[in-house]
């Protein structure tokens, strides 16, 4: 397993696992204009030359706000969320980012466990945040 830095040339597997995973998936433009940007951070797990995950980081005023978390299904519980969050939160502090937030489907709760073993702590609830299907989110900050 190999936790790198996402190219472009990733984009098209990515935005097929984007597809297949959320109601509501950035485009392949979505993600190449966030990458441009010098604060932002986007990683991509590959095994066997296959990507089987990928997260992103908006770095604003010393804070990260983490998106796109992603793991294939089948991946899912084996460690690899935790191992590509945690190396995208040391690339963050490397950069200079002293807290990081992030917004989970209330009902995700195999989610928000591994955010919690990651440190994150429960900061309120974004009525309504979600849609296909209507969901609150629930807000985690790591400080």
């Amino acid at each position: 397993m190999i936790i790198r830095r996402m190219k472009e040339e990733d984009l098209p597997e990515v935005q097929e696992m984007e597809n297949s995973i959320f109601s509501k998936p950035w485009s392949i433009t979505d993600f190449k204009d966030s990458m441009k940007k010098p604060h932002n951070i986007y990683l991509v797990v590959e095994e066997r030359s296959e990507i089987v995950a990928y997260c992103g980081l908006w770095g604003v005023a010393g804070e990260g706000q983490i998106n796109n978390v992603a793991v294939k299904k089948m991946l899912r519980g084996q460690g690899i969320g935790r191992n590509m969050l945690q190396e995208l939160i040391d690339l963050g502090k490397k950069q200079g980012l002293v807290a990081f937030t992030l917004e989970v489907r209330v009902g995700n709760l195999s989610a928000i466990a591994l955010y919690r073993r990651l440190g994150f702590l429960d900061a309120g609830i974004r009525k309504n945040f979600y849609e296909a299907p209507a969901e609150d989110a629930l807000i985690m900050w790591l400080q």
